[in-house]
């Protein structure tokens, strides 16, 4: 049995009377939501909450899950997974949109990055959602949801909207000046429910680690570290940095030295996490307590690290404790590319990374670049094209792989008005001629991919119908144009999402839903690229 294998690092609490019976779901295979950081926290507070009783549920196995839940909750960080919850949903005969649940139902909550970034295609089909951080609002959510738990559907929804940070689609209204055209409102259907709802931010100094080691995880036995939550670089396309504003380091004394001495009981691998680690303030002393020689025979996985914090010490200790390969972000060969972008970073500067690299021992080193950045033209590409056979004479004997994304705006970044460009695709094409006969490995993702990603990234309600659609057909690009051609006259078409540029006055699909930074200086930081175009 795959849950016997666990070892727990935490003691879930002995349950009052009658607790919540709640369902935790991860849409997709055992194996990749215990790897999730995100979803063993969550579960986890579940299970250390004395009110609730919590089973979980994933697409290949379950736990014992209660006859009558109250809440389903589902951690979704990937945008296809819509597809395994509608499954889901449908395989505990409940109805998928939240408007035909009647009272023996569950109420269908769901977090993460996915839904906090840009929740409305999903809108239909949760009752709750809850925006941000879950550390502090999910005994929030619990201890409002027990305030009214003998109440009528309605009245708990109302109640819950009331506390910030949990979004009730529901109890919001969306107005359209035409079927196929802009937003023209986003209101709360009555005057005691928020107009806006501000995405929740924990700010203390203790970050997460890992409650669970499993040999099946997608990293056998690994023990997760949060190092750095967001990012202090604020690429204009990332998510990951505009989206966890603002950035916090875990205290070296008080968070991470203690999390990984706990985690060092159970296994020898340790995986640091963060968007840009070794930016945290102390990292320096944090390597030089992994490099103890009480820990030689720990493996350590690290995250991608910032270009010009790879130092030959950085790669040595790396290389004595197991790793291979180190992981960097350069978006382009093109400096005016990343000035556009916001990156601050020189070509010199991504080469003696490389020379680091291999003298600290490095065996490999993996660039993650981006083809179609806004201001972005073919001779751009040219640079990143040259850089990369610059690297390979710098660097001989260094294996090198540049993974290659097609630029996908994001909501709540500053280029969430712009579309994706079609030359995009060509220019993949390009690098991958021009690469491989010169002994690099480039890993393009696909182009396709993203088109469907920037769909879900700035769809509204008006999709809803067209995801249960393709959940039929099939993930692929052609599946998701069949289903606008079916619904046609029903919603925009496929450029409007994909491929148009929006206008700055116009209200966006997640206008109701607040960040660290207001629309106002977003447009501030895309003036600011365009001024380097």
């Amino acid at each position: 049995m795959i849950f016997a294998e666990e070892k727990y690092l935490f003691t879930p609490a002995s349950k009052n009377v009658d607790p919540i019976p709640l369902i935790f779901a991860f849409p997709n295979e055992y194996t990749i939501g215990i790897s999730s950081l995100g979803y063993q926290i969550v579960w986890s507070t579940f299970s250390l909450n004395p009110d609730v009783e919590v089973s979980r549920l994933f697409t290949d196995i379950r736990e014992s899950l209660p006859r009558n839940p109250e809440l389903l909750g589902f951690s979704v960080s990937w945008e296809l997974d819509y597809i395994n919850i509608l499954n889901l949903l449908e395989s505990l005969n409940i109805p998928l949109r939240s408007r035909d649940r009647e009272e023996n139902h569950p109420l269908v909550f769901g977090g993460g990055s996915v839904l906090t970034a840009n929740p409305e295609p999903f809108a239909n089909f949760f009752d709750i959602i809850l925006l941000g951080d879950g550390e502090e609002l999910l005994d929030r959510f619990i201890a409002a949801y027990q305030e009214v738990r003998k109440c009528d559907r309605q009245t708990q929804l109302k109640h819950l909207a009331t506390i910030p940070g949990i979004y009730i689609p529901s109890l919001y209204q969306v107005c359209y000046r035409d079927i196929e055209g802009e937003i023209e409102s986003i209101s709360p259907i009555d005057t005691d429910i928020p107009a806006t709802i501000q995405k929740q931010t924990y700010r203390s100094n203790t970050l997460a680690a890992s409650t669970v080691v499993t040999p099946k995880a997608a990293w056998e036995n690994i023990y997760m570290v949060e190092v750095v939550r967001s990012c202090p670089e604020m690429c204009r396309f990332c998510l990951a940095s505009y989206l966890t504003l603002p950035f916090r380091s875990a205290s070296l004394e008080e968070s991470l030295i203690p999390a990984i001495e706990h985690g060092l009981k159970v296994t020898n691998r340790i995986g640091l996490l963060g968007a840009s680690v070794t930016q945290h303030p102390e990292f320096d002393r944090l390597l030089d307590y992994i490099a103890q020689p009480q820990y030689d025979h720990v493996r350590l996985s690290i995250a991608s690290v910032r270009t010009n914090t790879v130092t030959e010490k950085l790669a040595r200790i790396l290389s004595q404790r197991d790793t291979r390969s180190l992981t960097i972000a350069v978006e382009s060969g093109s400096e005016k590319v990343r000035r556009i972008v916001n990156k601050k970073l020189q070509n010199d500067e991504i080469v003696q990374a490389a020379i680091n690299a291999k003298a600290g021992g490095l065996k490999a080193m993996k660039l993650y670049g981006m083809v179609g950045i806004p201001g972005e033209n073919d001779a751009d590409i040219e640079e990143t094209a040259k850089m990369m056979k610059t690297l390979k004479k710098a660097v001989p004997g260094l294996r090198l792989t540049l993974g290659c994304s097609t630029f996908v705006p994001k909501a709540h970044t500053p280029f969430q008005w712009l579309g994706v460009n079609p030359e995009a695709q060509k220019r993949l094409k390009w690098l991958q001629k021009q690469l491989k006969p010169n002994g690099i490995d480039f890993r393009p993702e696909s182009y396709n991919w993203s088109l469907i990603q920037t769909l879900i990234s700035r769809g509204d309600r008006r999709l809803t119908p067209l995801l249960e659609l393709t959940r039929h057909y099939g993930d692929s690009v052609g599946s998701y144009k069949r289903a606008f051609k079916e619904l046609r006259g029903k919603l925009p078409p496929f450029d409007y999402y994909i491929h148009q540029d929006w206008k700055p006055e116009q209200i966006l699909p997640w206008q109701h839903l607040q960040t660290a930074l207001s629309p106002d200086m977003l447009l501030k930081h895309l003036q600011d690229a365009l001024d380097n175009y």
